[in-house]
């Protein structure tokens, strides 16, 4: 069922406090769930979600920035679109949290974007930030780098995550008009005529239409 159907799996046994998902091509460091644990001892309450802390390359070089010296709580989605903050972090959530928001199976696909999960959690809690690395080692491979195919494979996970994120509160107007255009694409990729009418953002969709339709010609082309 993809890495969101093993994340669904994983929640129903999970009985921690805290838990942290690191994928098949990383490892911690032998001190970092002491680091968690006291990190999370001094920082927890009732209005944070978790922990947002680094991912890095084995070398030690962290991936994308660190997060700004005086911003010590932030929402997942703020902490990229407002902040400033880029490249990947690893998101270490309550429990009890993560099991509320299941992501949807699709049949025949294997692929929601995991940050569904986090969108919905940051409407109610934010996270606390750990300057520090929790992940030595990192490979771009898998979904992140066969991309064009996930669209192609995936069209269904991808239409729901759109319409999930255009309803995002939080989110601008040109963040909005982004998820519209993907959005688009991939009903163009299952020749869905109602998009229009099923959109959370009929007119905006409208306006993207044509960004859209280019967008699904241009991964059509590269994934043939």
């Amino acid at each position: 069922q993809g890495m969101h159907g093993a994340h669904n799996s994983a929640y129903e046994l999970i009985d921690t406090t805290l838990n942290v998902c690191i994928d098949s091509d990383d490892y911690m460091p032998d001190d970092a769930v002491e680091k968690i644990l006291k990190f999370w001892e001094e920082n927890q309450s009732e209005e944070i979600a978790g922990i947002a802390a680094l991912d890095a390359y084995e070398s030690g070089e962290v991936i994308g920035t660190t997060f700004p010296k005086d911003l010590k709580t932030s929402t997942s989605f703020d902490m990229y679109y407002k902040h400033g903050v880029c490249g990947d972090k690893k998101f270490i959530y309550k429990t009890e949290l993560t099991k509320k928001f299941p992501y949807p199976i699709f049949e025949g696909e294997k692929y929601v974007g995991l940050a569904y999960k986090y969108r919905k959690i940051d409407l109610t809690h934010k996270l606390a930030l750990m300057n520090e690395v929790c992940i030595v080692e990192y490979m771009e491979d898998g979904s992140s780098r066969n991309m064009l195919k996930q669209y192609i494979n995936n069209p269904k996970g991808f239409i729901f995550y759109r319409k999930e994120n255009m309803k995002n509160p939080n989110g601008n107007l040109k963040y909005k008009f982004k998820e519209c255009v993907h959005y688009v694409s991939s009903n163009f990729i299952i020749k869905n005529r109602k998009f229009i009418k099923e959109s959370p953002l009929r007119l905006l969709t409208v306006l993207a239409t044509p960004a859209g339709f280019c967008l699904y010609k241009y991964i059509t082309k590269k994934t043939r």
